[in-house]
């Protein structure tokens, strides 16, 4: 069995630089065509898939080679290299005996790793549990292959959308380029065009403006009964909030029992009102549902407010206008007049009718009446207030322009088809429509929010939540704006032109068993490929997939984690409008009320059983999972799992479910996917985001025996160490990449056993695995030296600044690494020493946050050189000669190594970075002189 790039070797920190900074990548990405949480880069993704699919090169020179060639692979630039991706493409057959390979991800989502596989030109197959999951996999994976370039009984496009010969001709060159493409484009004007004319009148423009969306305030009575207004709840009162440009609704004070009235004011800004003297638009109405009454002063606490929500006493009022003007350039801002409220009160009538008709059309209810999570649910909060309903997201005029924009997606569908369109490319193009609209949905709902620093409006899932908020923006889905139709079409016309550079589509390939939905494909350069790829998409849970044993050659995933995300939840906002958009067209991905629920690999804890419950029905499943990807690869076959991890107790149950499976991990790769300014900001400690595990199906020996196991694993790991460290892995990331080389040695057994007879478990092998990289790491960090002089405290201290900075960490955590020195941290957290326990977590403290008094009378290394740092920051030279005579650590090159490694672990702005650097400049100038006074004190002696 041939070892490949992935199980020897991985540019982990260029790769991972590559994928954060992919974050920022919006024109052409994969996010941008839908709303997908927790996705995986596709710079990883593809980088991970070649390395996996290639094999490791003998030639040192050729393993750098391949190393700068996966670097080159991952670049959002490169793409779609044609150059980059025939070489890669060229590999992978030559890997695979001239054959594309089978590549399966069983928890797909937003389709990351089959996208990259499809690029790869590997016979894709993608499955999710979830049916939003799958529509999007639909869309990004076999539309784009299947009617990007011309097709068999592919419509007359261009005699079909034009009447005019001449521009007919264009339509045709257009449409030949890709049909997909113009199609969809075509269509999506068609809707805003029909949706334009029917709303229009709802969305008046005022004085040349173009409203770009109305700032609405949730309000609840006042409970004083001296007073009784309707209050405003807002958090603040920005409208605008930068450097160059502030504006605010500031509340003007009538007093007890008169509505609160607003004035738009602006610091040096010509047409709003002078900014008052003393007004802070940071202190609004309400903070935590704490609300105080802006015309009486007086107060409502939480319960009293949320019992108000839930008793139907609460309301909402629009305040401001956001506009545009033509030919100028930002945002402008105005109140709401009679004739804005008027028009929303006429939206309001029009809805009942809209419903009326469409209730019959449909044969369905069309405001989604489907049930909103249960209280307690994870990430969502909106429940304790009025909303009870998926369709009490949304304002009347909101609903009013959802359902026209959704009944005109319809319509675009069996006008296609009158038009000759074949049902499946009509279908395909309706399913963009139906997007679109999803995106449209996220912006223009009552939890989407006005961003003043940015001045845009942000959709209600700002993270991986659903959470209640108090004011919010309804956007004019017309203007043009972030958010409205036009714009989310611009977006996924540029994601269909990026994706559809994929491979075209081509020759047959082997029969696939039990789909229904192949796409056929062949490569970028079809000289060097045997046969071609394609994208297969199926709905099953990951426990039971259906395909045969032994089928696929690789699997790369990204399974859920724990509770890290509600998917099913959260994606019920969406399945409830595709369900009215395209559902009939997907009947059997929309047969149930809400996103199926049961089997879903998440461990929600408001369920029975609560915590407990949920953590253990997830790791069954998940360990059920594993054994199922076991089950359908070859028995060569790799397997690369994507885990997130928290901790490694975590990591430690991967591990456990992977080797009961009978998969055999043999290498894992960290890979940063986060920024390292937002990894420097966060006061606990911040591992890689992503964790690439590596593993095989192989055959497995049946019984090893600890201690011969554990001298063996001491002898593999120097080896396995030695590449980490020259990858330029470190700190936290390290150990986690140590385990995964070390339990390569521990997979190789079925069973590992001490002489008694009783089971070894990987949590068992896992701390010999990390005292190893532990004293390896010490030793490296040390530069080779005095690794075994300095004490357990002093090692810990040196290993934990190495591997999380100054920030604190779970206890566990800590506790794992000074153990691995031997170490045992409740004797030292309620004496004077550097440890302190802070709750759950434990954090190591400074130079700068230690008692110089508790110092002195201590000889340990890591206090002296606390000491020494203090007396030198505060110029007492004398003092600090003393201290290191005394102490013995004058000319000690232990002492001056440590300082200078704790120094290199830490980042520039570190204090006490600063403190050492300053110290060890004059080490040689501070060792000469305890020499002299040496010499002097021996003179005198003699």
């Amino acid at each position: 069995m041939d070892k490949r790039f992935i199980e020897e070797s991985f540019p982990v920190k260029e790769v991972g630089e590559i994928s954060a900074k992919e974050k920022n990548i919006r024109h052409g990405h994969i996010s941008t065509l839908h709303i997908w949480w927790a996705r995986r880069p596709l710079a990883a993704s593809r980088a991970t898939a070649y390395a996996a699919l290639t094999p490791m090169p003998e030639d040192p020179c050729e393993w750098e080679k391949k190393r700068k060639f996966i670097i080159d692979l991952s670049k959002w630039e490169n793409s779609n290299s044609k150059q980059l991706l025939e070489k890669a493409q060229k590999e992978i057959l030559e890997a695979n005996g001239g054959k594309p390979p089978k590549v399966i991800d069983p928890f797909s989502g937003g389709g990351s790793y089959p996208l990259e596989a499809l690029r790869l030109s590997c016979e894709t197959y993608a499955n999710d549990y979830n049916p939003v999951a799958v529509l999007i996999e639909k869309a990004t994976l076999e539309f784009p292959i299947k009617y990007s370039k011309p097709f068999d009984n592919m419509p007359d496009l261009a005699s079909l959308h034009s009447s005019d010969k001449s521009e007919a001709r264009l339509f045709l060159q257009i449409q030949n380029k890709n049909p997909l493409l113009f199609a969809v484009e075509h269509w999506g004007n068609w809707v805003l065009e029909k949706a334009k004319k029917e709303l229009s009148e709802f969305y008046k423009s005022q004085n040349n403006e173009i409203p770009v969306g109305y700032i609405w305030a949730r309000t609840i009575p006042c409970q004083n009964p001296g007073c009784g207004i309707e209050i405003p709840l807002m958090r603040k009162f920005w409208l605008a909030k930068k450097d160059n440009k502030k504006i605010s609704l500031h509340p003007l004070n009538s007093g007890p029992c008169k509505a609160v009235e607003f004035e738009i004011v602006a610091q040096n800004i010509f047409g709003y009102q002078p900014w008052p003297q003393g007004f802070d638009p940071e202190e609004g109405t309400v903070a935590n549902a704490n609300v105080r009454c802006p015309a009486c002063g007086s107060m409502i606490d939480d319960k009293t407010t949320r019992k108000l929500f839930q008793i139907g006493k609460a309301g909402e009022r629009m305040i401001a206008v956001v506009y545009t003007k033509p030919n100028s350039e930002g945002k402008f801002y105005r109140l709401t007049t009679e004739e804005d409220i008027k028009t929303f009160e006429k939206a309001k009538q029009a809805l009942d009718k809209k419903i009326e008709e469409l209730r019959e059309k449909w044969m369905m209810e069309p405001v989604p009446d489907e049930e909103l999570p249960p209280k307690g649910t994870l990430g969502f909060s909106p429940q304790w207030s009025a909303p009870k309903k998926w369709g009490d997201l949304f304002n009347p005029r909101q609903k009013l322009s959802l359902l026209v924009f959704a009944d005109t997606v319809r319509r675009a569908y069996w006008r296609m088809r009158e038009l000759g369109y074949s049902e499946d490319f009509a279908k395909g193009v309706t399913v963009y429509l139906g997007l679109t609209f999803d995106m449209l949905a996220a912006f223009n709902n009552s939890l989407a929010r006005w961003e003043n620093t940015s001045e845009a409006i942000k959709q209600l899932f700002s993270r991986q939540a659903l959470p209640m908020i108090w004011d919010y923006i309804e956007l004019n889905p017309f203007s043009e704006a972030t958010g409205s139709f036009t714009t989310g079409q611009e977006y996924y016309l540029k994601v269909l032109q990026h994706i559809c550079q994929l491979p075209n589509p081509g020759s047959t390939n082997s029969a696939i068993p039990t789909s229904t939905n192949s796409v056929n494909c062949t490569s970028v350069n079809s000289a060097t490929m045997a046969s071609a790829g394609s994208a297969t998409v199926t709905q099953a849970s990951a426990t039971q997939l259906p395909y045969p044993d032994n089928y696929f050659d690789a699997v790369l995933t990204d399974p859920p984690y724990y509770d890290n995300v509600p998917y099913s939840y959260l994606s019920d906002f969406f399945y409830v409008w595709l369900k009215r958009t395209v559902g009939y067209l997907f009947p059997e991905l929309f047969a149930t009320p809400l996103t199926p629920k049961s089997g879903e690999i998440v461990a929600y804890t408001q369920k029975e059983g609560g915590l407990e419950a949920g953590k253990k029905f997830f790791e069954e499943q998940l360990a059920l999972s594993f054994k199922e990807m076991y089950r359908i690869l070859k028995p060569s076959g790799i397997a690369v799992i994507v885990y997130a991890h928290k901790s490694t107790a975590g990591w430690e149950t991967v591990i456990n479910a992977l080797l009961d499976s009978g998969l055999v991990v043999n290498a894992s790769w960290p890979v940063n996917t986060e920024m390292q300014s937002r990894l420097r900001a966060k006061e606990s400690a911040a591992l890689a985001s992503s964790i690439y595990i590596v593993a095989r199906k192989m055959e497995r020996k049946d019984i090893g025996f600890y201690p011969e196991v554990k001298e063996e694993l001491k002898k593999y790991m120097n080896e396995k160490l030695d590449r980490l460290w020259d990858e330029g892995i470190g700190g936290a990331d390290f150990f986690i990449s140590a385990i995964g080389a070390g339990i390569e040695v521990f997979g190789k057994y079925k069973k590992v056993m001490d002489y008694s007879g009783n089971t070894i478990r990987a949590d068992s092998m896992l701390e010999d695995i990390r005292r190893i990289a532990t004293d390896y790491a010490v030793h490296k960090i040390l530069h080779n030296g005095f690794g075994q002089e300095i004490s357990e405290l002093t090692r810990f201290y040196v290993l934990y600044r190495w591997e999380y900075g100054e920030a604190k960490v779970h206890f566990d955590e800590a506790r794992k690494l000074a153990t691995s020195v031997g170490l045992d941290l409740t004797d030292y957290w309620d004496k004077p020493s550097c440890i302190k326990k802070e709750k759950e977590f434990i954090k190591v403290l400074g130079p700068q946050e230690r008692k110089i008094e508790e110092l002195e009378r201590s000889k340990e290394l890591i206090d002296v050189l606390h000491n020494v740092l203090i007396l030198w920051e505060r110029g007492r030279h004398n003092d600090l000669i003393n201290v290191l005579k005394e102490k013995g650590y004058g000319i000690s090159d232990a002492f001056y190594r440590v300082g200078q490694a704790i120094s290199e672990t830490l980042p520039n702005e570190s204090k006490e970075k600063k403190l050492l650097e300053g110290f060890l400049l004059g080490r040689d100038k501070i060792i000469n002189e305890i020499r002299e006074r040496e010499k002097e004190k021996q003179g005198r002696l003699l």
